[in-house]
This record gives C-alpha cells, structure tokens and sequence, in this order.
C-alpha cells in the first residue's frame, strides 16, 4: 500500500519524505488555503514546490466545474510537472472530463466520492485513482471503511486499474483497516501516519533498555 500525505505544508512533505515511506501528495484549495496561499500564480508554484520534494504522484485539484473550465485547468496543472495529476470532482461534467484526460494520457484523481456508485463510474472513465472520503462518511454515523471494501470488491472482480485512494484518513486505526481491506493508496495528515511509530510497549522496552545500559556503564 502506499502512502501519500494530505496537506498543502511544505515543512510537513519534507518531514514525511525523510522517514522514507512517502510515495505522493495530496492536496486541496482548503489545504492551500490553510497555508495562506493565495492567487493563481501563487497556487501553480506552490505545487511545483511540492513536486521538487517529492518523487511521485501529486495530486493538484481544478477549480472549475464544467467541462471546460476542468480540461483547460488540466491541460494548465499537467504543465507543470510530470508527476502531477489532476483531481476531477466526482460530478458529471467531471467524468466527462476524466475520460477526456484519459485517453490523452493525462493522470486522474477522482475525488468526492462517497458511493461505490460513484467510484464504478470514475474507473468506466478510466481514472488513475478514485478517493472515497471515510472521515466524512463516518462524520454521517455511516461506515466508510465499509466503503473501501465494497470498491476493493468490485475493482477486483471487474478487473477495473483504477487505484484506491483512501482519503480523509483521520486516525492510525483507518490507515490499518485500508491495509488489511486492500486499498491500493491512503493519503492522510502527517500525525496519523507519525501514529502507527506508537505503541506503549515500545516506549517501556526502549526505557528498560535505557536503563539497563547505564547500569552496564556503571
């Protein structure tokens, strides 16, 4: 499974890559937003910061909602940089340009997506991933790893290459469950991924060694 961090910090992609275990970015005009960047100009740099950190996939989101608008803004962000790909909403206009992206060899991330419905129609399209949201649906009092599993399921038996993003990760035990479910991806903020180093046993192990080896040096 790999895994990409979702945030728009530069401080945080840097602290992530250095563990060795970061394969991508995602990112969002919240995220952007969050980090006080602003303006046209200022959002396309900044994802070619990202990419210059990075050696993977970094997901850059249109701002448009209709068809043309989307394909302009894509053709604009895979610019950029080889290893941007553009994320598409999970609307109807947006399949349509999925499919567009597609075939002209341009990565997609279909995001906003909350139904295995939904995901069955961005694999048809042919996007590179599909990023269900379970933070959000478990925020309806619904399952969303139950989610993950049923597109897990229907990719699998349909052969469909799209990739399981799972997004809106907002603890360790979600990044787990992915795993054992067999999400392709999770993109999640850097303290749940920083969480799975945690455990209590391995703190008093590391303090019994600790001790033990100054008493050796006594």
């Amino acid at each position: 499974m790999q895994f990409f961090i979702d945030t728009a910090n530069l401080d945080q992609i840097r602290e992530a890559n250095e563990l060795g275990i970061l394969d991508g970015v995602t990112t969002n005009p919240s995220l952007m937003a969050k980090e006080g960047i602003k303006g046209r100009a200022s959002i396309l740099k900044h994802y070619v910061d990202i990419c210059e950190i990075v050696d993977g996939p970094v997901s850059a989101e249109v701002l448009s909602t209709d068809y043309e608008g989307m394909i302009a803004e894509a053709h604009e962000l895979a610019g950029l940089h080889k290893n941007i790909v553009v994320k598409i909403p999970m609307i109807k206009d947006g399949i349509k340009a999925i499919r567009y992206l597609t075939d002209n060899g341009i990565p997609t991330n279909c995001t906003l997506v909350f139904s295995a419905g939904q995901a069955l129609l961005a694999a048809k399209a042919g996007a590179t991933y599909v990023s269900p949201f379970i933070g959000r649906i478990d925020d309806t009092s619904n399952d969303g790893l139950q989610l993950i599993e049923q597109i897990v399921n229907i990719y699998r038996y349909h052969g469909f290459e799209t990739q399981v993003l799972a997004a809106s990760i907002r603890n360790v035990n979600h990044i787990v469950k992915c795993a054992e479910l067999g999400a392709d991806v999770i993109t999640s903020p850097l303290p749940s991924i920083l969480g799975l180093l945690y455990h209590p046993l391995t703190d008093l192990g590391m303090a019994k060694f600790i001790e033990d080896t100054r008493k050796m040096e006594l």
